[in-house]
């Protein structure tokens, strides 16, 4: 974890600010590294995160039995694991309507007609993990830093924010930390 700042105590400040986030968030575990720019008379802030890898994704046929009855002209899902079964239910209303996923029981889920759901993904760990460091990004964010241009990409999660325009050398100290993270670490 690296802290840039031309005020002498912003490293040490956001150090521990960023640290307490990161506990309340149960993050730790979850980031490889991180560098952060404060700079309270440009009016600027960024931050970049590397994630470590997380599991795989999760489809419905790994959690579910989903089988078309066409006496019925009905899809069947049979919920394997309930621990998923928020996730399926948001999956298939989002895919398929609210208004025609039907569950009958607590482990059962109806849709009228034949629907391949079986490898849609109920749940994806990195995306998961992406939204809890953005969730942390904006409660470290200095107040009042409206203004934010996201610069994530693959398994860095990366952001400029600020309360002016942003300006074109902030973009490259970020393009740089996203560099630096990139880069495998050697012992030399």
């Amino acid at each position: 974890m690296y802290i840039e700042s031309n005020d002498p105590e912003g490293p040490k400040v956001y150090d521990m600010i960023i640290r307490q986030i990161f506990q309340d968030l149960v993050l730790p575990p979850s980031i490889d590294d991180m560098r952060a720019y404060v700079n309270p008379d440009e009016v600027c802030f960024i931050i970049a995160i590397k994630m470590r890898k997380t599991s795989k994704h999760i489809t419905l046929k790994e959690v579910a039995k989903v089988n078309y009855e066409a006496d019925d002209d009905t899809t069947v899902v049979l919920i394997d694991d309930e621990n998923y079964l928020p996730n399926i239910l948001r999956t298939l209303w989002k895919t398929n309507g609210r208004e025609n996923v039907h569950q009958p029981s607590r482990y059962v889920i109806h849709m009228k007609g034949e629907h391949e759901v079986s490898d849609l993904v109920v749940d994806d760990p990195h995306e998961n993990l992406k939204r809890r460091i953005y969730d942390a990004i904006f409660r470290i964010v200095p107040e009042g830093f409206k203004i934010m241009k996201d610069i994530s990409r693959d398994d860095i999660v990366s952001v400029i924010a600020t309360d002016e325009l942003i300006k074109d050398e902030w973009v490259e100290k970020a393009e740089e930390y996203i560099v630096e993270l990139n880069t495998p670490k050697t012992w030399d």
